[in-house]
């Protein structure tokens, strides 16, 4: 691939997360804020694939911001990890689709327990997205690929999506950079807090 094909890539991942600023639904978004920020249970990421490292990514960034956040692995999850989910807590399930088997199979387990299902995909109307309490959409026009089918924009999309709440949060709970070093103190962002160099 040239050094041009590439720059494509890059232009059309940006132009997607460009559109997606004037698309995403800010209500739904702000609804999760509110049951984060209302901190009566802990938040859990989960999906497939790609997914999955959206899910990850969303993790670590709400963990730094001090949030009780955690991955819950889908397959662990029906062998057990489940457990670690109590009444109260958020579970945000995320599928492009809506119909990943995976996810689908432990929904009633979530409903059973008093979890609060979040649903993050392009779909209101996909078996994910009816089972959810609240369903953000999170769509691309296209994937940058030939086939229009690796999920690159939209997995980025997803995660720039949840950046926008970790730092909405940040903003509203006043989150300081002593908080951030206690969380962060390792690496240069660390060193930079530790040195007042941030």
């Amino acid at each position: 691939m040239s050094a041009e094909s590439m720059k494509d890539v890059v232009r059309a991942e940006g132009e997607e997360l460009c559109k997606l600023a004037d698309a995403l639904d800010y209500e739904a978004l702000g609804r999760f804020e509110d049951l984060v920020r209302a901190g009566e249970g802990a938040v859990f990421f989960t999906g497939c694939g790609t997914s999955a490292m959206a899910a990850r990514k969303c993790v670590h960034t709400f963990q730094v911001i001090g949030c009780r956040a955690f991955y819950l692995n889908p397959s662990d999850a029906v062998h057990g990890g489940l457990g670690a989910v109590e009444k109260g807590d958020v579970v945000v399930v995320i599928s492009k689709g809506g119909t990943t088997k995976e996810l689908m199979s432990f929904l009633p387990n979530l409903r059973e327990k008093g979890a609060v299902i979040v649903a993050v995909g392009e779909r209101p109307d996909s078996p994910i997205g009816a089972a959810a309490d609240l369903f953000v959409r999170v769509k691309v026009d296209r994937e940058p690929d030939t086939f229009n089918m690796l999920a690159t924009a939209s997995t980025l999309a997803v995660i720039s999506a949840f950046d926008g709440v970790a730092i909405s949060l940040m903003r509203d709970t006043g989150f300081s950079k002593a908080a951030f070093l206690v969380n962060h103190p390792s690496g240069d962002v660390g060193d930079r807090l530790a040195t007042g160099r941030a």
